[in-house]
């Protein structure tokens, strides 16, 4: 489809010129730029978000050298200290990244409790908020702040919410109210094979909550394909096979387009 946006994947290579963080969670292998080009090339996929990786802690030198590398075709997700200096958040701005990441599930940077102190230093360049909460259940008690926040916020991984919760998880509740009530609120269809709890490759359970969310807020819906899919070690999911699932599961073709394209150029000012 002409102008699909790839709004989810990690680059993790050129060890010797970008090392990992001795505080990292795990260690990823070779995930070159070169194979997520020749994926995008495969799918037909135009354009590209690099989510700067939890890996590499604060250095966002990876992905900024990327970004000045490849210029307008790709956005970035940086990993923002909440004592960021305007300085380093200008730069970053000028260099292609757009949003700033909130990551629980590996506590190694800025987490939820960041959420205001963050907040205020990307608010002046028109960034958003990702946040790749540890457990849906999360949202629950973050709701209020969530309200509160003034910048634009993105639900990484369909909120996490497990393909067992189902839609009346009361996180999933959080997510639906937050995309239902505001117009600069989104989530990601991404990453649901990871959170099935039913047989895989057909993650069937996470099909109710795909839908849901595509027929409550079709227009703030992005798709990523979460590439190289870091940490899967008993199986790796076929990437067209993903794409084709997904299209499988889309309520109303109408919405193919702005899952696929027009949401994220719209988010990350493509």
């Amino acid at each position: 489809m002409r102008g699909t946006v790839d709004c989810h994947a990690h680059l993790f290579d050129r060890f010797e010129r970008y090392p990992l963080a001795p505080a990292r969670k795990y260690s990823p292998p070779l995930c070159a730029r070169e194979s997520w080009l020749a994926l995008h090339a495969a799918l037909g996929v135009e354009r590209g978000v690099q989510v700067h990786g939890s890996p590499y802690g604060f250095d966002n030198s990876i992905t900024e050298d990327f970004l000045l590398e490849f210029g307008d075709r790709f956005a970035g997700v940086a990993a923002v200290p909440p004592d960021a200096k305007d300085s380093e958040i200008k730069r970053l701005n000028n260099s292609g990244f757009r949003a700033a990441r909130l990551m629980d599930q590996f506590a190694t940077g800025a987490t939820t409790q960041d959420l205001e102190a963050i907040a205020a230093r990307v608010a002046p360049y028109g960034w958003h908020i990702e946040i790749n909460i540890a457990r849906s259940a999360d949202w629950v008690d973050l709701e209020p702040r969530l309200g509160r926040c003034p910048v634009p916020l993105v639900f990484d991984h369909l909120g996490r919410v497990r393909g067992g919760e189902g839609v009346d998880a009361p996180g999933f509740k959080v997510i639906l109210r937050q995309l239902t009530a505001r117009e600069d609120r989104w989530t990601k269809i991404s990453s649901w094979y990871r959170l099935s709890d039913s047989a895989t490759p057909a993650c069937a359970d996470m099909k109710p909550l795909v839908q849901t969310l595509l027929r409550e807020r079709a227009d703030r819906c992005v798709w990523g394909t979460n590439w190289p899919h870091p940490g899967l070690t008993a199986w790796m999911p076929n990437d067209a096979d993903l794409v084709d699932q997904l299209e499988s599961w889309i309520p109303e073709e109408s919405m193919r387009a702005p899952l696929f394209a027009s949401n994220a150029a719209k988010l990350y000012r493509f």
